[in-house]
């Protein structure tokens, strides 16, 4: 994949090389169980895929189109005032998988990809796995130094969270 704009190299190395961190950059990787059954798992996908985990955490949402899909440009905007562009480098939608990641353009606080996968496992139990590789870009994000990964963990246990609520409904399996 070309990396264009991107502000890292490894442009598609969630999807292509799962667990990959380049040499400079911090990993994180946080699994979340959403519930069970074919319900949870098709309205979790749902959400993920038409940005409404994002927006239900509470932070600015601007996109170039009401679904994930690649090349699809998605600003995320935090506290307010910190905005984060991205741009959608690869989606799936499988029968037991469904998720998108996007990586980071020039003006994002931190360099890097980020995927938001749901899966639903043999034995039926849905997960989210939020997993990311980064590493600063601006100066804040580097003074923030470990407090600024600390923010990332719990942004990633906050989307878990928000899921399991927005999957949940009168039909769970």
């Amino acid at each position: 994949m070309s990396v264009g704009e991107f502000t890292y190299d490894d442009v598609g190395a969630t999807r292509e090389r799962p667990g990959h961190c380049p040499p400079g950059f911090h990993a994180l990787h946080v699994r979340t169980r959403l519930g069970e059954g074919e319900a949870v798992f098709r309205r979790a996908a749902e959400a993920v895929l038409s940005w409404e985990m994002h927006r239900a955490l509470g932070v600015g949402v601007t996109t170039t189109a009401d679904r994930a899909a690649p090349d699809v440009d998605v600003t995320v905007t935090l506290a307010g005032m910190i905005k984060a562009p991205c741009r959608v480098v690869w989606t799936l939608e499988e029968p037991r998988r469904a998720g998108w990641a996007y990586g980071t353009l020039p003006g994002h606080p931190e360099s890097g990809e980020e995927s938001f996968v749901v899966d639903r496992t043999g034995d039926g139990t849905v997960w989210l796995t939020v997993s990311a590789f980064s590493r600063p870009a601006k100066w804040y994000s580097r003074a923030g130094g470990p407090a600024t990964r600390g923010l990332q963990q719990a942004y990633a246990r906050r989307c878990g969270a928000v899921l399991r609520d927005l999957a949940a409904g009168p039909d769970t399996e």
